[in-house]
Parts: C-alpha cells; sequence; structure tokens
C-alpha cells in the first residue's frame, strides 16, 4: 500500500490469476514468490518482462554494494510516501547490513542519524535528486570521490527507478500480501 491511501481501499486492478500467468511471471513467482507488484504489472505482459529485466539487473547483478542500493531503495520509498516498496525492502536492508535502527532513520531528516560519510552521500544524493530532479556539482564530486564511472550511473538510474515504481505502486494502488 502507498502515498495517502489508506489500507482498505481498493487496488485499481486485482492480481493476476495464477491460471493467466505466462512463463515469464511463472520462473518470477517460483523465485519471489507471488508478490502483487509483479502479479499486477504482469496483466501488461509486453511491459513486464521488459521491465522486470530492467529491475533485475539493478537489485541482483548491479555494481553497487547491497547496502548502498537498500539505502537509495529504501530512503526512495519513504520519500515517495510507498510502504508496499518499503515493506518489501526492509528484509532486503537488513539482509544488506541496516540495522533496524538504521532503518528507522531513513524517515528522518538526514542530520536526524549519525550517517558515515559513505551512507550520507548515498542519501543526500537520494534526497536531492527527489527534490530538483538533478544532482549539484557539489554533491556528483562528492559521490566521484567513492564511485566509478559505472556506479555513479547506475545509483542515479537506480534512484530514478524506484521512483518510477514508487509512482506505479501508488496509482495502481498495489495492496501488500496478507501477512506482509
Amino acid at each position: 500500500m502507498c502515498a495517502d491511501t489508506p489500507r482498505n481501499r481498493v487496488p485499481r486492478f486485482d492480481p493476476l490469476p495464477e491460471d493467466e500467468w505466462d512463463e515469464v511471471l511463472q520462473a518470477v513467482a517460483a523465485t519471489t514468490g507471488p508478490l502483487n507488484v509483479f502479479t499486477t504489472l504482469a496483466r501488461h505482459p509486453e511491459l513486464f518482462r521488459a521491465w522486470i529485466g530492467f529491475g533485475s539487473m539493478l537489485l541482483l547483478k548491479g555494481t553497487l554494494g547491497a547496502r548502498d542500493r537498500e539505502l537509495a531503495i529504501l530512503r526512495t520509498a519513504h520519500l515517495r510516501s510507498c510502504d508496499y516498496e518499503w515493506d518489501h525492502h526492509r528484509g532486503l536492508g537488513r539482509d544488506a547490513g541496516l540495522t533496524e535502527a538504521e532503518i528507522a532513520a531513513l524517515r528522518l531528516d538526514l542530520d536526524g542519524h549519525d550517517w558515515g560519510d559513505d551512507d550520507h552521500m548515498v542519501l543526500a544524493a537520494a534526497d536531492e535528486l527527489h527534490a530538483s530532479g538533478t544532482l549539484s556539482d557539489a554533491t556528483w564530486t562528492e559521490l566521484a570521490t567513492r564511485f566509478g564511472e559505472r556506479e555513479l550511473i547506475e545509483l542515479v538510474m537506480l534512484i530514478g527507478h524506484y521512483h518510477m515504481v514508487a509512482f506505479t505502486l501508488n496509482a495502481l494502488r498495489v495492496q501488500n500480501e496478507e501477512g506482509h
């Protein structure tokens, strides 16, 4: 469930019933379980196939470390008020080494927690991209002290991608699965 959508609001599309899944959705669900994000977006099979490849690359095969990736995703989920994205990435954040205190602090102003320099620069980039749609020269220069060309491109695309996912989840009112 996402932005300003009370938990009792009805999704705009029901998840695709299992008897209508194609081979791509079957393979995804075999790996992740039948998550509503996938079973909803698979209602547009061509778009789903293209998106799942891109999203999987960012999530599973990217050049960014798991901690940086999950900091950026969770901060974006918070900034976009997307509970679905937040709830699903909390566990991935813990798997990437984030503590519960750090995860909770992602909902605060950046100065509300004593972030290390590496974490702070990733979070500042997420905040700046959210606020202005770009990165200042100062932020870019700071990021470039730590990340190479591919990681810089990937970080910006990762944050942008999870903004898009949050917009989609919010607008379609995709609900969390039972027990999530």
